[in-house]
């Protein structure tokens, strides 16, 4: 009698590694981080939290929702994720910046997870790095209450407006075109 075929060899014969490809489906993630599915608001939260644990970003920019059985594409309008709540830890060169997500992930503003400022105008939140390749756009007021926590630094010959979070400097801005 022939054995099964180790889970492996299985994996390494199906696209996907063994979960079915659903392709794209009817589900989106709007700019202001509410789920629709077939065009209808995802109410439940707690649908929406699961959903999003499962979200991964491909190389070419699609996002999927990834689980061991399937794997299904989805369209976001810009980013998957909004910061909705800003958490400070000390002052100084010693803060340390934590922000939740609309999707109740807390991320620590760090060298893994850095802010991506945005050159659109002063008043243009940044994007926070959430997990590989995933971002949050901070909410205008959590931006606006990071800015009021901002200092001035000089690197090299640039004066850049920023916070100091877990022992790095993150610019929000030149001073000069904030000024």
């Amino acid at each position: 009698m022939k054995s099964p075929p180790a889970v492996n060899d299985v994996e390494a014969s199906v696209p996907g590694r063994g979960r079915i490809n659903c392709g794209r489906i009817d589900m989106r993630i709007a700019r202001d981080g509410k789920w629709f599915y077939h065009g209808t608001p995802i109410p439940r939260k707690d649908m929406v939290c699961l959903f999003a644990s499962t979200l991964e970003r491909r190389p070419d920019g699609s996002y999927w929702l990834i689980t061991p059985a399937e794997e299904a594409e989805i369209e976001v309008d810009d980013v998957p994720f909004l910061a909705v709540e800003l958490f400070v830890n000390g002052s100084g060169r010693d803060s340390v910046f934590s922000f939740r997500t609309n999707v109740d992930e807390m991320v620590t503003l760090d060298e893994q997870h850095p802010l991506r400022a945005t050159h659109g105008g002063s008043d243009t939140p940044p994007y926070l790095l959430v997990r590989a390749a995933i971002e949050a756009r901070l909410t205008r007021s959590v931006y606006y209450e990071l800015v009021a926590l901002g200092v001035e630094e000089t690197v090299g010959e640039e004066r850049l407006y920023g916070v100091w979070s877990s022992g790095i400097f993150f610019p929000l801005g030149r001073l000069d075109d904030l000024i």
